[in-house]
């Protein structure tokens, strides 16, 4: 199955990013991907973290929703759409006020560009090294659960797919859940720093791929945004085994790998360390 990572240095303006966002994804399918993914915040990378807040959109209705469906089934793809502010309002598990916050959620579409699967954002970032300082849990709601959706590709394998967020990736009991549900593909959307990215983001990934023998692609933002903010980028798609498959540094684009899910049980046969668990 060829899956395309989409790697986007978005701005602060929706429908820049939406077009922006539809050229890359025409360009993955032209290429013969079945599979896109967008980064985190590929909708938008606001001034200030209350920006999202003017964009949100309960589930189920609004521009960003439509243009992804339709894209979808426009371009007759699979679509992970990196993340997009959804309403807290009118969902039990969030206080009684939530006006304030949102979820960061992953909504995946199917060709037929009906949503299939919705992921929010589980762990929220926090960061402060005296010269950068970042709380996602100013604005955004925590999610609660992992999310596994499943995909028959052209070639007739049955993928199941598990979906997480940027900061997610530190939490390793995430992906053991994921491969516990006998998922092969684990999706790491994200708007890496470029201070932690340069030291912690490929060496997290190959660890998550490794430790799960299962296919990983990270699709991110990767440049300096109009807000000031400096993304570290280097979307990549890695193989069960570590071995990188393919990579963007900088700069919006597409990269693209097949994933060759006997690859996947080779490595797993080979060495069934998920058989070997205890714990």
């Amino acid at each position: 199955m060829k899956v395309s990572a989409i790697q986007m240095v978005s701005t602060t303006e929706l429908q820049g990013n939406l077009d922006c966002a539809h050229a890359l994804l025409r360009t993955a399918a032209l290429e013969g991907a079945e599979l896109a993914v967008l980064p985190e915040y590929f909708c938008l990378l606001g001034h200030r973290d209350t920006d999202k807040l003017a964009i949100q959109e309960p589930f189920g209705a609004g521009p960003i929703q439509r243009f992804l469906g339709d894209t979808a089934r426009e371009l007759g793809l699979w679509i992970v759409a990196g993340t997009m502010p959804v309403s807290a309002a009118h969902d039990d598990l969030t206080p009684a006020d939530p006006a304030d916050r949102v979820y960061n959620s992953t909504l995946v579409y199917s060709p037929a560009g009906q949503c299939v699967a919705r992921y929010d954002k589980i762990h929220l970032f926090r960061f402060d090294n005296g010269q950068e300082c970042y709380d996602e849990s100013r604005v955004l709601m925590p999610g609660h659960a992992p999310q596994v959706f499943e995909l028959t590709s052209r070639d007739g394998h049955c993928w199941r797919v598990g979906l997480s967020v940027c900061y997610d990736l530190r939490f390793p009991e995430l992906y053991r859940a994921y491969a516990r549900a006998g998922v092969d593909l684990l999706l790491v959307p994200s708007a890496f720093t470029h201070t932690t990215g340069q030291d912690h983001w490929e060496v997290l990934l190959r660890a998550r791929a490794i430790e799960n023998l299962a296919f990983v692609v990270a699709a991110a933002q990767g440049g300096r945004h109009a807000n000031t903010r400096r993304t570290w980028g280097h979307s990549m798609l890695i193989d069960p085994w570590g071995s990188v498959l393919a990579e963007r540094a900088a700069g919006a684009g597409v990269v693209s790998a097949d994933l060759d899910f006997a690859r996947m049980e080779s490595c797993r046969a080979q060495l069934p360390a998920l058989l070997h668990r205890v714990m």
